[in-house]
């Protein structure tokens, strides 16, 4: 897009993406907050190490510790044999803790610790080990509305938070509708176009949606 809004937002990604400054990065449900997070991976020092993603909401909370910290043999019914957690997975590159306003509160004590000291334990062992990690959020939540009702710990959010980038919805920046649905058009059938008298229709819709609905809808 060439919004101003977008424009602004490449600005402060670029900025940051050079750092190990821990994003997080708010918007509405398809405004491409997951691109975003890729992006700060690919334009960084990190960008030929793994970047690993967790969708919070996606896991199951009984599986969610487990999946992100790793555990060792015969910790749980089922643990067979040890494993290496998300997080320790990301080493060396960027973990994307997508909805990061669903984790559930028993755990962000813990991802607090690891981002403050760097460190993992995995469910069943004693020892602490050390990785090295970028950590990138996103959520469509209101986050300071969760703490307010003890949902969301504050500590966590400040330490999230350090440097945030906010996505603003495609109604607040209907310029780049136009190279938004021409793109898509491109990418999903290169032989066709867009007439005048369509993206005059695609103008007139509000996109609650956001940038994945006009990617749908295309």
């Amino acid at each position: 897009g060439e919004s101003e809004a977008m424009q602004r937002t490449f600005t402060i990604t670029r900025m940051v993406a050079g750092r190990n400054t821990t994003v997080l990065v708010t918007g509405e449900s398809g405004t491409g907050k997951d691109l975003l997070a890729q992006e700060v991976h690919l334009i960084s020092p990190r960008r030929n190490q793994p970047f690993v993603v967790v969708n919070c909401s996606a896991i199951p909370e009984p599986l969610l510790e487990a999946e992100l910290f790793g555990y060792t043999k015969g910790s749980f019914t089922g643990a067979v044999q040890a494993r290496i957690g998300r997080i320790h997975a990301a080493h060396g590159g960027t973990l994307f803790l997508d909805e990061i306003g669903d984790m559930p509160l028993s755990l962000q004590s813990k991802i607090l610790r690891f981002l403050e000291q760097g460190e993992v334990q995995r469910l069943g062992g004693n020892d602490n080990l050390k990785v090295d990690v970028r950590v990138v959020a996103a959520t469509n939540a209101d986050l300071k509305g969760l703490i307010a009702k003890q949902l969301f710990r504050e500590d966590l959010y400040y330490r999230l938070a350090v440097f945030p980038i906010h996505l603003p919805p495609l109604r607040e920046r209907m310029d780049d509708l136009d190279e938004l649905a021409r793109a898509f058009v491109t990418r999903f059938s290169p032989a066709m176009g867009l007439s005048q008298a369509a993206l005059e229709i695609l103008r007139q819709h509000r996109w609650p949606g956001n940038v994945r609905e006009l990617r749908n809808a295309i």
